[in-house]
């Protein structure tokens, strides 16, 4: 996962959509959508939801386990900025 995949699960967390995340970041729907279709088939559970219309309208969530990979990315990526930073001062 990467920075891009990292956005796009926290986009559809704050809109509840993947076309607004999509738009947000400014990429297409189909981009946006095999995106998530690459991250769920790896994943051993989905990390995003797609709900079907109804009386609710549908919507999209991120699972707990795609808030999980938020957490732990962030986490890694927090770590690895310290020891560059720390690499860094010894060069």
């Amino acid at each position: 996962m990467g920075m891009g995949k990292k956005e796009l699960l926290e986009k559809i967390r704050e809109t509840g959509s993947i076309k607004a995340a999509a738009t947000e970041m400014k990429i297409s729907y189909r981009h946006a959508w095999e995106m998530i279709k690459k991250m769920n088939a790896i994943a051993d559970a989905p990390l995003v939801v797609k709900n079907t219309g109804g009386s609710s309208g549908g919507g999209t969530v991120v699972t707990k386990e795609g808030e999980e990979l938020i957490a732990c990315y962030i986490k890694l990526n927090a770590a690895f900025e310290a020891f560059k930073t720390q690499i860094c001062k010894t060069i």
